[in-house]
């Protein structure tokens, strides 16, 4: 079997607002689109065998699907799909001496590297995860998102969650120590001790402010607090690691092992997140193998995308053991659903264990033609 054919399509759901992006005038503060975007990668066989992946471009879709096409694309074609590691090494070896070891160019990696797990298992008639190297779980607990932020309503809206059976929810605040441990102790004392509670920060504190976020948070038995410092600080981390008791998470940035080996021998967090999406799936299991080694578990994360890197997620969660939870946010479900159908839908806080071969959904050609932006 040989790869014949690659493609991209930089996907765009939802109106285009005006702008654009969001640009926050907090100089830290990561820019976002008005509508939900990410990039598609197509991979077809002599054999008739399609194989879909995702990658993820929360902005600038279109450079993401231009690296699939322009780069990525010569390395794959008259190539034999099921060497998916060997593939995974020579495009990543291809701009590794050129500095491109994180960004577009390995996002664009990902959409491919998933495309072609869903080739290898379509070919043999099994479930990825089967290929991954089989079921550690027959299910994968999940946590929901809580976009409010202020304690009143994030309260209302993590009860609801919580009432709809997921095991836990993560709050998105970047705001002072005390404004954010209040909406912490409201959702805390809204849905009691049993569910989790984590707590995202997006990288917005110092080292002495996020201490001394992470100790109040201790006090509610929050599960992790996330992204408390800006990627680059190691030393920053290993520091909060040791001074807190709560549990920090962190690396939903990172694409390799190599991004990750010196966070790991230096202890600086406690969980980490790689988001498969951006690291793909050969990638996420050497990940996961590593994180093994130094007993940390993990946690995937889910940013913008899923319309396949959820399943793909689902399908990598099953096949690890260091395992934790896995993020969703249901409220974006749907709208993924109008390009993806056959997604799992969650059950008493848990995904269900894929059986269709591959990655086990369908994509629509038509839709994918019909959310396309930024022309051929």
């Amino acid at each position: 079997m040989k790869i014949t054919r690659v493609d991209a399509f930089a996907i765009g759901i939802g109106d285009v607002g005006d702008p654009e992006y969001l640009v926050n005038d907090d100089f830290r503060y990561s820019i976002y689109g008005t509508r939900h975007q990410t990039v598609i990668a197509r991979v077809e066989t002599d054999s008739g065998i399609v194989g879909y992946g995702e990658g993820q471009s929360p902005i600038s879709p279109e450079t993401t699907k231009s690296i699939v096409e322009t780069a990525l694309r010569p390395i794959l074609l008259g190539r034999d799909p099921l060497n998916s590691a060997a593939l995974w090494y020579r495009m990543y070896s291809a701009m590794r001496e050129r500095g491109h070891q994180t960004g577009f160019y390995p996002d664009a990696l990902a959409a491919v590297d998933i495309a072609l797990w869903d080739i290898k298992g379509k070919s043999t008639g099994l479930p990825a995860y089967k290929l991954l190297g089989g079921a550690f779980r027959e299910r994968v607990p999940v946590y929901n998102n809580v976009s409010a932020t202020a304690p009143a309503e994030a309260a209302a809206e993590a009860i609801s969650h919580a009432d709809a059976g997921y095991d836990g929810v993560k709050l998105h605040i970047r705001s002072s120590v005390s404004e954010t441990a209040e909406v912490a102790e409201a959702v805390r004392d809204a849905i009691g001790p049993d569910v989790k509670i984590m707590v995202d920060v997006h990288t917005y504190h110092t080292l002495s402010s996020a201490i001394a976020l992470g100790r109040r948070l201790e006090a509610i038995n929050a599960t992790w607090l996330e992204s408390p410092l800006v990627p680059e600080d190691i030393g920053g981390l290993v520091e909060l690691s040791r001074a807190v008791d709560v549990p920090v998470a962190s690396s939903e940035w990172t694409r390799t092992r190599w991004d990750l080996r010196e966070a790991f021998e230096r202890r600086a967090f406690d969980i980490v997140m790689p988001d498969i999406a951006r690291t793909g799936l050969t990638e996420g299991m050497a990940i996961a193998t590593l994180a093994d080694t130094y007993n940390i578990p993990v946690a995937p994360h889910i940013g913008g995308g899923g319309i396949v890197s959820i399943i793909a997620s689902i399908h990598y969660s099953v096949a690890i053991p260091n395992f934790f939870i896995m993020e969703h946010n249901r409220n974006a479900y749907p709208l993924r659903g109008r390009i993806a159908s056959g997604q799992p839908e969650v059950a008493d806080g848990a995904f269900p264990l894929p059986e269709r071969p591959g990655l086990g959904i369908e994509i629509s050609d038509e839709a994918l033609a019909e959310y396309s932006v930024g022309g051929d």
